[in-house]
């Protein structure tokens, strides 16, 4: 099976809640199970700063999904948990990045195109992103891709622990 990393966030009504939801439901996509959670941190808003803080994390997966076909079903995922797009950076109920994939033959896999880009192009910069993923791999080492240094190198002001994992993400 392939292993993907997804980023969550969420900003507006239950910030817990909706991160629970979405774990639920990346869960039970076809051919796909959430393997672990990062702990959760509670962010400073990024580009548009009249909204709430977010709420962000983590999680690994593995599927038999494409790259492409996982995109797809996170965008479904958002829109079913009520994500609603207006304009860059706006405040959301839910967010579902795809950061990571890699499959056992190929290792990292690489995209560019313009419905997706593999491995996501900001998330180097963005300590609510690498915090999580240090959490998931604490070697620095994730889906052929080695981050530790770039994760250094980010400030990670304005980013604060929440909560374990414990708090939204349940594994049998």
């Amino acid at each position: 099976m392939n292993r993907a990393v997804v980023a969550l966030g969420a900003n507006l009504g239950d910030r817990l809640q909706s991160l629970r939801e979405a774990v639920a439901a990346l869960d039970a996509l076809p051919d796909t199970r959430v393997e672990a959670c990062s702990r959760l941190y509670e962010t400073d808003p990024v580009g548009y700063m009249d909204q709430p803080d977010f709420l962000n994390a983590a999680a690994l997966l593995r599927t038999r999904l494409s790259p492409e076909a996982l995109l797809g079903a996170l965008l479904g995922v958002e829109a079913a948990l009520g994500r609603r797009r207006s304009f860059a950076n706006a405040p959301r109920t839910i967010d579902l990045d795809l950061l990571l994939m890699e499959t056992p033959e190929e290792g990292g896999i690489h995209r560019s195109s313009c419905e997706l880009t593999l491995p996501h192009p900001r998330m180097w910069e963005r300590a609510f992103v690498l915090l999580p993923l240090s959490d998931l791999f604490p070697d620095g080492r994730a889906c052929g891709m080695l981050f530790e240094e770039k994760r250094a190198a980010v400030s990670a002001e304005g980013v604060r622990y929440f909560a374990g994992p414990e708090a939204f993400f349940k594994k049998d």
